[in-house]
């Protein structure tokens, strides 16, 4: 490798750590969280760090425990997580053209595409002079690593820890609301993001609140792609 490639390499990794930070505090305690709870199921430390290694969703993560521990069915593991990740189809649509052109690293990035990673990869401003390719690639990194490390950790300590985990589950959506501010203060216009929060609460209460998130977000789609022309010309995407 060039001293050139590394200093590219380097300069992205700098560039991505800060967007990760609240993220590194969210992954270390829900991760720890999930470690536990598969040590209190009778699972080896092993389990959590292979799963979140190699599985990367953590609400799936969540609900293995239970399938791990049932009877054999691979056809309801199948459309489980299918259930619980489609809004992923969406993310995958977003990202579309911010994953061109950035060679193998697609390939990772596709893998390692969680919610917070969707999140900060779709709205940050990368700076001119950084590789977004290696920027967005390092975001997922680090993402990922906080997770694994969180949960090796809850898998190793966790027959050592004892305290009161009631209400931790909060971390991740005060974390997205910070982001949503984050975005909202970006924007010119709020049309797109109104729109969101609108749409949301319609299918809400016409779904409830185990079912709305992928009516939701088909209607999102929907919606903003019939006006997708018009909020770009008002500057509502950044």
């Amino acid at each position: 490798m060039t001293k050139k490639k590394k200093e590219i390499i380097l300069k992205a990794l700098k560039a991505a750590f800060p967007h990760t930070v609240p993220i590194l505090a969210g992954f270390l305690f829900l991760g720890i969280t999930y470690g536990i709870y598969m040590n209190i199921s009778g699972f080896s430390f092993i389990y959590p760090l292979l799963m979140s290694l190699l599985v990367f969703a953590g609400s799936v993560e969540f609900v293995a425990v239970n399938m791990l521990l049932g009877a054999f069915n691979p056809l309801q593991a199948l459309f489980l997580t299918l259930m619980i990740n489609a809004r992923h189809l969406f993310y995958g649509i977003a990202m579309l053209d911010k994953y061109q052109n950035v060679g193998l690293k697609k390939f990772y990035l596709i893998f390692g595409m969680c919610d917070e990673s969707f999140s900060i990869n779709y709205s940050a401003h990368v700076p001119y002079d950084v590789d977004k390719g290696w920027f967005m690639f390092f975001v997922t990194l680090l993402n990922h690593l906080y997770w694994v490390i969180g949960a090796t950790l809850g898998g190793i300590f966790g027959s050592f820890i004892t305290f009161n985990t009631q209400g931790l589950e909060f971390v991740m959506p005060a974390l997205f609301v910070v982001i949503f501010l984050e975005q909202w203060l970006k924007e010119k216009d709020h049309t797109s993001s109104v729109l969101g929060i609108l749409l949301s609460i319609i299918a809400l209460a016409l779904f409830g609140e185990d079912n709305f998130i992928i009516p939701s977000m088909i209607a999102i789609l929907i919606t903003l792609t019939i006006l997708r022309k018009q909020i770009e010309k008002r500057g509502g995407w950044s």
